[in-house]
Parts: C-alpha cells; structure tokens; sequence
C-alpha cells in the first residue's frame, strides 16, 4: 500500500484523506456537535461531486466511530428553544443520510469502536458495514424519550426484519458487534486493530471496479421495497439499458470473451 498524504482537516476536524480513487472521511471524535455534523456532511458531500472519488470509507478515531448527538448541545437548544431544537434532523440528519443513501458509488462504515444512536444510523446507511470486534452499539434513543433518526427506521427493519428491529428500538439496551454480525448487520468482523485496513482494501477494490454499475445498483436496492413488482422491472430494464452504453460493459464483455481481467474504468 501507498504512502497515504497528510489528511486535510475541516473546521470540525473532520478530515478526508485520498489514496488514488478512494476518499477516507474520518470522524473527530465520539460526539456529533453542530460544527461536526455541518463538516461531516459537507466532506461526504465533496466524496460524492468527486468523480475521481470511485469508493469512500468512512470512520471514527480512537475506540469509538460515533455514539451520536452532542447531548450537552442539544441541552442547550432545548433550553434555549425547545421548538427550534430538532430542526438538526431536517438540516443535518436526514441530509447524511440521503448523501449516504445516494452517492454514486459505494460506502463502506469502517466501525472502529463504541456504535450508537445516529451513530449506529450513519453507519448502517453506508452500503457495506466493517466492524470491530467488542464493539459495543446500540440503538439509545428512546432512552432518552425520542424516537429513531438517520435512517434507522429503514435500515433496521431491511436489515434484521420487523420483529428485531422492533426490540432493539423499543428496548434502548447494548449489543455487541459479534451480535451485529450474525444478524447481518456487518459484512465482517475484524480485530479492532485490522478494521481501516480491511476497509481501505475493500474499497480499494471496488473502486477498481463497475462504478456506474454500483451506481445504479444501490439506486435499484434503495427504492425497491416501496415498488410494486412491475416498476421495479421497469427500472431495473432501464438501469441495464443505460449500463449497456458504458465503456466499462462493452469492455468487460470483450475481456470475457477473450479470457482476460476486465479493467474498469468507472465510465
């Protein structure tokens, strides 16, 4: 592997660190505070308009990815207007996710520790979830007298089906990684110590591959469930319909037929 440049730090401290097509964005830190989450979105949403971007991870710092709102400043905004105090969901939450759920490419969640609340929704609304072995999640939030964000209302439910889903967000406790797992939470469960590197490699890879295909994959998947079957076929014709025009299908088709490794270029 490549020397990796120096990141570049946002006004949060968020930072996005580039290795050829793929952008790492790493949290600061375990809480998400105004500054954070301003930065957090604006740093997924560069990876995003970035064409030479073609995979992202991203990750937390230290032993936790992200145990989610900065309580103490959400304090203060109830305090201080508790009308006015989630309009954060609308102005920094739901746009996340909706950056998560649309990037033209595929996102991988390199957990590296302590998961939970909009954390744990950040993370599952990335395509693909690596995660460290002991970590604890969890989902907190009507511990706290709310209800779910970030997506998780979606994610859980595609992910675990309606009856767990309903227990992990009815009954405010802890799992674990090794739990997260085996339900199908995560795609692997790595030592702590190997979790960015495994995820580095992932992305590595599939930034080698179909990009417009990915595209139009997460595209299919993410509106699938709300379509009756016929619009879905309707879609996923067109999708194939305008992946029949990129270099990278005519290309791989030709390396097929004459037995080679297909080299895909994104386009």
């Amino acid at each position: 592997m490549t020397d990796l440049p120096a990141p570049q730090p946002l006004r949060a401290g968020v930072t996005t660190q580039r290795d050829g097509a793929v952008a790492t964005v790493t949290l600061p830190g375990p809480v998400l505070s105004l500054v954070t989450k301003q930065e957090l979105l604006r740093a997924l949403r560069a990876s995003a308009a970035d064409e030479q971007v073609r995979a992202v991870v991203l990750t937390g710092t230290g032993k936790s990815f992200c145990v989610g709102q900065d309580l103490a400043e959400h304090a203060a905004a109830l305090d201080k207007d508790a009308a006015t105090a989630m309009d954060t969901v609308d102005e920094h939450y739901n746009p996340i996710a909706t950056t998560l759920a649309t990037m033209p490419k595929p996102v991988i969640a390199a957990v590296n520790g302590t998961c939970v609340g909009a954390g744990l929704g950040i993370a599952l609304g990335c395509d693909l979830v690596v995660m460290a072995a002991g970590a604890t999640l969890g989902t907190a939030f009507t511990g706290i007298g709310l209800t779910c964000d970030s997506g998780l209302s979606v994610t859980l439910g595609r992910s675990l089906g309606d009856s767990r889903a309903r227990a992990l967000l009815l009954r405010p406790g802890t799992f674990t990684a090794e739990e997260a797992v085996s339900w199908g939470l995560a795609a692997e469960l790595v030592p702590a110590a190997e979790v960015r590197a495994t995820a580095a490699a992932l992305a590595a890879r599939l930034a080698a591959g179909p990009t417009a295909a990915y595209a139009e994959t997460k595209r299919l998947l993410a509106d699938g469930p709300s379509r009756p079957l016929a619009r879905s076929l309707e879609a996923e014709s067109a999708a194939q319909h305008r992946l029949s025009l990129t270099a990278d299908h005519a290309g791989a088709v030709r390396a097929f037929l004459a037995k080679e490794k297909p080299a895909f270029r994104g386009a």
